[in-house]
């Protein structure tokens, strides 16, 4: 297993991954190399990936970036015919407790509090803002700066997919949130976000730093989470898949029509709820019949044709 994970990361396949998706799998190679290093390859089975998936099922997130590590490393030993199948093919990928990629979805009641803790003019809610109003994600979001700007709207290219394939060029009018945050909180030169020291942020050191700024105001988020905020709101608002596709960059309809779904249901739950009130009594009168008739309009001695 060494060996190969050892090919594999000088390997053509290996150097077409974004630096960050390298630097994530290089964690969990090390861990897998610590433990099964010399595993024969011939030994690697879907039980084996299995168990390595079930040992880190207390955290989805890992568990799945474990599994799709594998995956990425094992069809490359199927094509160098180190392997005869791919192990990874059957096993399934964990759903975590709020989302299946494992990232909490901040609610209404976190934003309002993360806000009321960060008020605009400060770092924590520059950060904020630019994650909440452009959609980026957090490896965006630290490039972005006053040189992707031109006539109120942000031109950037998003970062290389995991798979190496080029990222998508997204145009993001700021909005007004936005635009009173940056006019309030010093920037970089070239980057808006920047640290303490005044330096840009690499994305690692960002959302760490970010993580505990949620959680001092009391927050479980996460700067992905705010992203995925961001796509419900313009959902359950009526944006269109294609209109969620061209602000969060996605290049398929998949991760749009989860969003649209979920707030199209979430509507009709809303409109079709008002069906289960009992049929309210009209105030009509009945019509008016001959004097002491009452309801037998036989009683009065004449007949109603």
């Amino acid at each position: 297993m060494k060996w190969a994970l050892d090919r594999y990361r000088a390997s053509s396949a290996w150097a077409t991954l974004s630096l960050a998706t390298r630097r994530q799998r290089e964690n969990i190679f090390r861990r897998v190399i610590e433990t099964g290093g010399k595993t024969p390859l011939t030994e690697i089975d879907d039980d084996v990936i299995r168990d390595g998936r079930e040992r880190r099922a207390a955290t989805p997130h890992q568990a799945n970036s474990f599994i799709k590590a594998m995956r990425a490393f094992c069809a490359w030993c199927v094509e160098e015919k180190l392997m005869t199948k791919n192990p990874t093919s059957g096993v399934k990928l964990l759903t975590g407790p709020n989302d299946a990629d494992g990232f909490h979805t901040w609610t209404q009641a976190e934003l309002d509090r993360f806000e009321a803790r960060w008020k605009v003019g400060t770092r924590e809610r520059l950060a904020f803002d630019v994650l909440l109003y452009t959609g980026l994600r957090r490896g965006d979001a630290v490039r972005v700066g006053r040189q992707h700007v031109k006539d109120g709207v942000i031109s950037i290219r998003t970062e290389k997919h995991a798979r190496g394939k080029a990222g998508e060029l997204v145009a993001i009018p700021i909005l007004a949130p936005l635009a009173a945050s940056l006019a309030a909180t010093p920037t970089g030169e070239l980057e808006f976000l920047i640290n303490e020291r005044g330096q840009p942020w690499r994305k690692e050191s960002f959302g760490n730093w970010f993580r505990d700024v949620c959680r001092e105001a009391n927050c479980p988020g996460s700067a992905h989470g705010l992203r995925k905020a961001g796509a419900t709101r313009a959902a359950e608002k009526g944006a269109s898949e294609r209109q969620l596709m061209a602000i969060f960059g996605w290049t398929t309809g998949k991760m749009a029509q989860h969003y649209t779904r979920s707030a199209d249901r979430a509507r009709l739950a809303r409109d079709a709820a008002q069906l289960l009130l009992p049929v309210q009594a009209t105030n009509e009168k009945r019509p008016h019949l001959a004097d002491g008739a009452g309801e037998n309009p036989k009683i009065a001695g004449k007949s109603v044709e």
